[in-house]
């Protein structure tokens, strides 16, 4: 009669699933048509002497479970603005986080996506690079709030063109009025846009608009004055 074979582990052994990398301690031995069975403590079904290894052997990645705590800063809806793209404005749409693990490492990743209000652009970027405007629930307000100096951003640009190219006043008196109203009117909206978005170029225009409106003044007097 051959000699019989005994189990390669014991109850209270603590031993790796190599299928899933669990670790675990085993509750049960069991023998069938003359192999070995394992039941293990915190897993379902029996395993096969192959399907395990002693924990101290084992050399692989150990799955231990891992809580992650992520803090996210931003939400669906929300609006922010991002590094390298100015005053656009951007919707966010959708997110998830990458996680890392090494040996001597490890980190979590929030990568964002979003659309673009003005054309649905979509972009994606890390949290690092994004500035916070408004909350989903504020999200039509500001945008109500915002585009109206848009609107005056285009108005204002398509002026400063004009303003660079006002001719110097020849005609009529009437000619004179309609371009000192003119001036006016540039000097006006760019002052909105100044206090909206603090930029030192609107100041820049609004010179150059009181400097020739001074010239429109002195060109005025000259006429009336006798020669």
């Amino acid at each position: 009669m051959g000699k019989r074979n005994k189990p390669k582990f014991a109850v209270g052994d603590s031993v790796v699933i190599l299928v899933n990398g669990i670790v675990g301690v085993v509750s049960n031995v069991k023998e069938f048509n003359q192999a070995f069975l394992y039941e293990v403590q915190g897993a379902e079904g029996v395993y096969t002497e192959s399907a395990l290894i002693h924990l101290q052997e084992f050399e692989g990645l150990l799955f231990d479970a891992e809580q992650i705590n992520i803090d996210y800063k931003f939400f669906f809806g929300d609006l922010v603005q991002v590094k390298g793209y100015g005053k656009d404005i951007f919707k966010v749409i959708g997110f998830r986080t990458e996680i890392w693990r090494y040996q001597e490492e490890s980190w979590e990743d929030v990568i964002y996506e979003l659309s673009r209000i003005d054309d649905e652009e979509w972009l994606e970027c890390s949290e690092d690079d994004l500035n916070f405007l408004a909350d989903a629930k504020d999200a039509d307000a500001f945008l109500a709030k915002y585009q109206e100096p848009q609107r005056n951003t285009q108005k204002g640009k398509r002026k400063r063109k004009e303003l660079l190219e006002l001719p110097n006043p020849e005609g009529t008196e009437d000619d004179h009025q309609i371009m000192v109203n003119h001036l006016l009117d540039i000097y006006n909206d760019y002052r909105i846009l100044k206090e909206f978005f603090g930029d030192e170029s609107y100041e820049k225009v609004m010179k150059t608009a009181v400097k020739k409106l001074k010239k429109l003044v002195s060109q005025k007097q000259d006429k009336k004055e006798p020669h």
